[in-house]
């Protein structure tokens, strides 16, 4: 394992126990990248800690699940409530290429091996009792988009995918940023669907679950990907539920995700 002797690991923020933010080079983007961490105090008495790995969406950052979408609070508030086992959470930026990387690679800048690989391999680095190798993915939007794909293509070393109003093809990025569709095609377009990996990876896959609001935009694909994969005989779970595609959704939604890690490590 690489030894990241140039991370920088902050000490934990005041007033937010557990937090802190992670800064190294990884060889993936070929420059500095951000995550915010959390670490929950006490959690070295534990035997070993599962990693909940969180994506952002476009325009967003490392911060952005951590300040909006306050999973840290609901996190601390279930494990005090033994809703949830003591487990990490890492926030990772998508490596910040335009205004949204999709956590596909771009050129030299592979945002999708950044975070299969840099940002866990980091992570454990700096805490062993981390469980790198099989981890947890989950997002938002461009993240779900994220979580869902590298969690079929990488599936034995996912333990659980669990995502939120996601970008379901590649396509649905320019509804939201100003590039174009080749902008993303560095690996082609068989690489960048969902569906191809979670055909071809159909016998390793680890749980999956999504969810979008009914008043989401993308609400009708992600109900088309229910309908796919259902069709593909892949096991899922697909929930519905009232909102849109906002914070609001997503602040009360990460609890369905934690209770999914919850379960999946239950077994």
């Amino acid at each position: 394992m690489k030894s990241f002797v140039d991370a920088q690991l902050s000490p934990p923020i005041v007033g937010h126990p557990g937090v802190r933010f992670l800064s190294f080079r990884g060889s993936a983007l070929r420059r500095r990248g951000d995550v915010t961490l959390w670490i929950p105090p006490g959690s070295h008495k534990e035997k070993s800690l599962p990693l909940l790995v969180l994506l952002h969406g476009v325009f967003d950052s490392h911060w952005g699940w951590w300040m909006r979408g306050a999973v840290v609070e609901s996190a601390r508030a279930m494990v005090r409530h033994g809703q949830l086992p003591t487990i990490a959470i890492a926030m990772p930026s998508d490596g910040l290429w335009g205004d949204g990387s999709g956590y596909v690679p771009h050129g030299n800048e592979d945002a999708e091996t950044w975070i299969v690989k840099d940002v866990v391999q980091c992570i454990k680095h700096f805490f062993p009792l981390v469980e790198a190798g099989k981890f947890f993915l989950s997002g938002l939007s461009m993240g779900g988009f994220g979580a869902l794909r590298l969690g079929c293509k990488y599936a034995d070393r996912v333990a659980g995918i669990s995502a939120h109003s996601s970008i379901t093809r590649i396509e649905q990025m320019l509804r939201f940023v100003p590039h174009s569709k080749r902008d993303y095609m560095d690996g082609g377009g068989e690489d960048l669907d969902i569906l191809y990996w979670a055909a071809r990876n159909s016998e390793i896959l680890p749980p999956i679950r999504f969810d979008c609001g009914k008043a989401d935009p993308l609400f009708h694909a992600n109900r088309r990907l229910h309908k796919e994969f259902t069709k593909l005989g892949i096991a899922h779970v697909f929930e519905e539920f009232p909102g849109g595609h906002e914070w609001s959704y997503w602040r009360r939604h990460i609890r369905d995700t934690l209770r999914f890690v919850n379960r999946v490590v239950a077994k």
